[in-house]
């Protein structure tokens, strides 16, 4: 395995077109680290398109109501792929005689499970590069590793989702998880790039840092609140807007809705929770994406006001983007291709704010 990632890393196309000369107020010279960090930039960007891929496929095995397509792990009804053959199909069926094989099912958690495992390796080649060249900035080294070790947890989170029959807990862990993984990974890029490449520094005052820390709380907060709802299947508890049943507040149970101890044990395919109960979260969900709405606009005319302008038109553009895909959720009764747009489009605009608020830490 290491010579493979030895072999990986000191592939040429990673070391094509460094510059000769080491560039003004890049902060070392041009040696094997300077090559390393390029690698490193190289690899972290590929790995951050990796990681959008990988949570819309990960969207796409839940709202496919695939989670449990496959009920072991890593393996998929003790196949290294899916059964394919009449033969095969029917050991799956005997080995796991609750679980009736789909094909439609097993495909989407499959292939996310593959995607995902290429992600891992990829990280990994990273942190081993990171260890291996002393000379490697801190930052790029540090966050290089803390990623390693913070993906073998998202596989372990992996691993639960399949045990404990899509608990929501663990599911709604394992899915924020891959929001923080990819937002990191598209840190590390720009932290990588801008040791190699001149750029003029935002140098935000400390007023404006604290509105970005707010807003990566709220949205934060909001991304919880998106995969409460869908890992207990509360999408279809209000099927119109702007009210709920007709209602600003129907009938809802949130203490209930909200209750983080629910038992293991049970298949939560489907959800176990009842309508009273997922009204209150999705009503929850609803409510806080007003809140975020709000106070993204104003971080948005904080810029702006503050000659920042491109970065305050990107987060409206963002914004608007997200807000659309909710609304349209909902009129459209949740469509595949809208409800994975509406899961990246969450990841898109933490990873902008975050890289924002962290690139120059």
């Amino acid at each position: 395995m290491i010579e493979r990632i030895k072999i990986l890393i000191n592939w040429p196309a990673f070391s094509l077109a460094w510059p000769a000369q080491q560039s003004s107020n890049t902060g070392f010279s041009d040696t094997k680290e300077q090559i390393a960090v390029r690698r490193i930039k190289i690899l972290s960007f590929c790995s951050g398109v990796m990681g959008f891929i990988v949570v819309a496929l990960g969207a796409w095995t839940r709202l496919a109501d695939a989670g449990l397509g496959c009920p072991d792990w890593p393996g998929c009804y003790g196949f290294v792929t899916i059964p394919i053959s009449p033969e095969e199909i029917d050991i799956a069926n005997t080995k796991f005689p609750d679980t009736p094989y789909e094909v439609a099912k097993a495909i989407p958690e499959v292939v996310h499970r593959y995607f995902a495992a290429v992600l891992g390796f990829m990280i990994t080649c990273m942190a081993f590069m990171s260890l291996r060249h002393k000379g490697i900035p801190s930052d790029i080294k540090k966050l290089s590793i803390f990623l390693f070790i913070w993906v073998i947890l998202q596989g372990t989170f992996g691993y639960w989702t399949v045990s404990l029959k899509l608990w929501p807990q663990v599911v709604t862990t394992h899915l924020m998880s891959g929001f923080l993984t990819t937002g990191l990974l598209w840190l590390l890029y720009f932290k990588a790039k801008d040791r190699i490449e001149n750029r003029k520094t935002w140098n935000f005052s400390h007023a404006t840092k604290n509105l970005f820390n707010v807003a990566l709380l709220l949205v934060a907060i909001q991304i919880f609140l998106g995969a409460w709802t869908s890992t207990n299947y509360a999408s279809y508890s209000c099927v119109d807007f702007p009210l709920c049943q007709g209602q600003v507040i129907p009938e809802s149970n949130f203490k209930e809705g909200f209750n983080f101890f629910q038992s293991i044990g049970p298949n939560y395919l489907g959800g176990q929770l009842d309508h009273e109960s997922r009204v209150a979260i999705h009503i929850t969900h609803r409510f806080g994406a007003l809140v975020v709405t709000a106070f993204l606009m104003f971080l948005s005319y904080h810029l702006f006001i503050r000659k920042y302008r491109i970065m305050a038109l990107g987060l409206m553009a963002f914004l608007g983007l997200q807000v659309l895909l909710g609304i349209s959720n909902v009129i459209f009764a949740l469509p595949l291709l809208i409800a994975v747009g509406h899961n990246l489009g969450g990841l898109l605009l933490i990873t902008y704010l975050g890289v924002l608020r962290l690139r120059e830490q």
